[in-house]
């Protein structure tokens, strides 16, 4: 009797072991089937597969589509998981862009502050940078990271329109680094800064650094040059061309921690300091910005979403009429928005403004796609 006993104990503690390392492999595979591969494009990019999208799914993402197509917008594209969930227009189109020339430029300064070679530091005196009749004393005291977050203090004429200058305060009002105006003076002379610091042309550099290996398919080096009104700034603007298509590989980009297939392209430590907020929204001036409810990094938007928002800790490149590069970590997404901005036409057409945009956004986060596997 006491043999059989501990035979039925020894089997029931093997069974028991048997049973939880069997609990173990499900475990570790489930594990291994909620965390995506890391997926890039090639040369072109690859469709989330058919097989993934449920009815559920490709009815919102119609319903997603059906909006759009009410808005003034060009092309739209949202990339989840390195693959193409949705996409609408001619998303190959090449087209001018504008303020998101600020997020690429910030994006090409970390792979130079990281070696060195940018100190964000130096002084507008120490590099030597002045301006059509001379900056002040207190003005040649902004830093370049005072530049690159738009609190230089520095309220000189741009060489182009398009920011908040009309509400900037008196020149030598306000001390560098404590007052944020949406300034085009301050991000063209961040322009002529890294190209001083460098010895680098800004589409040059961009050709080599990131268009190059991120493969971008439709940019033309040939195209793109400096351009504004220099009598009134030696710092002219550097606006790009690109598509969405090619403005959605810079976003996924941002989205992989500057990292390509292997390759960082561009330091982990500068994204989480170009994406980390240096003035929020409540800080901002004048008070129609402050009111958009957008913080800002180094030369990105920051979203002001509640923790429990898909949108949480997303941050966006944003130009001129509807252009926007939005990286949406918590849900691996990417989007881009074109509207496709005259080069010299008629300005007084509609916008899709962020509020329309991000109404876009908030509908592709919600559709219940497979191609997302995250909690």
């Amino acid at each position: 009797m006491g043999k059989k006993i501990v035979t039925h104990s020894m089997l029931w503690r093997t069974l028991c072991c048997r049973c939880a390392f069997a609990l173990l492999l499900i475990n570790e595979c489930t594990f291994v089937a909620l965390a995506a591969p890391v997926v890039f494009p090639g040369v072109s990019w690859e469709s989330a597969p058919e097989a993934e999208s449920g009815s559920a799914c490709r009815h919102d993402l119609e319903a997603s589509r059906d909006y759009v197509r009410t808005l003034d917008t060009t092309a739209i594209m949202a990339v989840q998981n390195g693959r193409v969930l949705f996409s609408d227009g001619p998303v190959q189109a090449v087209s001018i862009v504008f303020s998101v020339r600020k997020s690429l430029l910030s994006m090409m300064y970390g792979k130079y502050v990281a070696n060195g070679t940018i100190d964000l530091d130096r002084t507008l005196a120490d590099l030597g940078i002045d301006d059509v009749g001379g900056l002040l004393p207190i003005e040649r005291k902004a830093t370049l990271r005072d530049l690159l977050t738009a609190r230089s203090g520095v309220y000189h004429p741009a060489a182009n329109g398009g920011d908040d200058a009309t509400a900037a305060p008196p020149r030598g009002s306000q001390a560098p680094g404590s007052y944020f105006l949406y300034n085009n003076w301050d991000f063209n002379a961040a322009g002529t800064a890294f190209e001083r610091l460098t010895g680098r042309g800004i589409y040059q550099a961009f050709a080599s650094d990131l268009a190059m290996p991120l493969q971008l398919q439709d940019f033309d080096l040939a195209r793109h040059k400096r351009s504004g009104d220099a009598r009134r700034s030696q710092h002219l603007a550097y606006p790009f061309y690109l598509s969405t298509r090619d403005m959605a590989r810079l976003g996924y980009l941002m989205l992989r921690g500057g990292n390509w297939q292997g390759q960082q392209l561009i330091p982990a430590d500068w994204i989480a300091q170009m994406t980390r907020q240096t003035t929020p929204a409540a800080q901002m001036h004048p008070a129609h910005t402050a009111r958009r409810g957008f913080g800002y990094g180094y030369l990105w938007w920051l979203l002001e979403e509640p923790l429990d928002s898909p949108l949480n800790g997303a941050y966006m490149a944003w130009g001129v009429q509807g252009q926007y590069i939005l990286v949406i970590p918590k849900r691996e997404m990417v989007i881009v928005h074109k509207r496709q901005v005259p080069v010299a036409g008629n300005w007084n057409v509609s916008w899709v403004g962020p509020t329309e945009f991000l109404h876009i956004a908030h509908m592709l986060v919600a559709a219940p796609c497979r191609a997302y596997q995250g909690p």
